[in-house]
């Protein structure tokens, strides 16, 4: 006989305390810690190259650009999360009494996995859309060229774009800022991804 042992419940309080002593980061909502798994070298390799032509990009506009380890406190879902990328207007707002969690991006960049494709499609885009100043999100697929963005109108609704155009570039609409397909993909080898 197997017996159930429901999750246990963790306060944001516990979630931090936990994270400061933790060898791997994890993310929290509603009361769970969720251990974040190790990226792959597509992954990585989409990061590192988002991370080059961001900066390149936006160098001469009031944005900056932060990699996974900064993490995102979202209030009203009770949430923090580690984007892969995130883009600030201006000045990083942080959570009050914490100097290494903001709420403030206006840009945020996930790369795809298989495990978190559902999440970040899902459950993320909600939590992010709850805030402010976020403007756009931008899902980055690593095991093919396929890119959806997701644009806030004035009128706060939300454009959805996708393509798979190896030509093509992408055009933030938050900031002046065209990335061409194919650096984003540069050394991505699709062919190296494990089933």
């Amino acid at each position: 006989m197997v017996v159930q042992i429901p999750p246990s419940q963790y306060s944001a309080e516990e979630y931090l305390a936990h994270e400061e002593a933790a060898e791997c980061r994890s993310e929290y909502r509603d009361g769970e810690i969720i251990p974040m798994t190790g990226g792959s070298i597509n992954h990585n390799r989409i990061i590192r190259n988002l991370s080059r032509l961001l900066e390149i990009g936006l160098q001469t506009q009031p944005y900056e650009v932060f990699l996974s380890d900064l993490r995102l406190w979202i209030p009203r879902y009770q949430a923090y999360t580690y984007p892969d990328v995130l883009i600030i207007k201006d000045e990083p707002v942080f959570q009050s009494g914490r100097k290494d969690t903001v709420i403030n991006p206006s840009i945020i960049f996930e790369v795809l996995s298989k495990s978190t494709s559902s999440r970040d499609r899902g459950d993320k885009f909600t939590y992010y859309r709850s805030i402010p100043e976020f403007q756009e999100y931008i899902l980055i697929d690593q095991y093919q060229l396929h890119i959806e963005q997701f644009s806030k109108t004035p009128d706060g609704n939300w454009l959805f774009k996708e393509t798979d155009d190896e030509d093509g570039v992408l055009n933030l609409a938050a900031a002046n800022c065209q990335i061409p397909h194919r650096q984003i993909y540069e050394r991505v080898n699709f062919e190296t991804q494990p089933e």
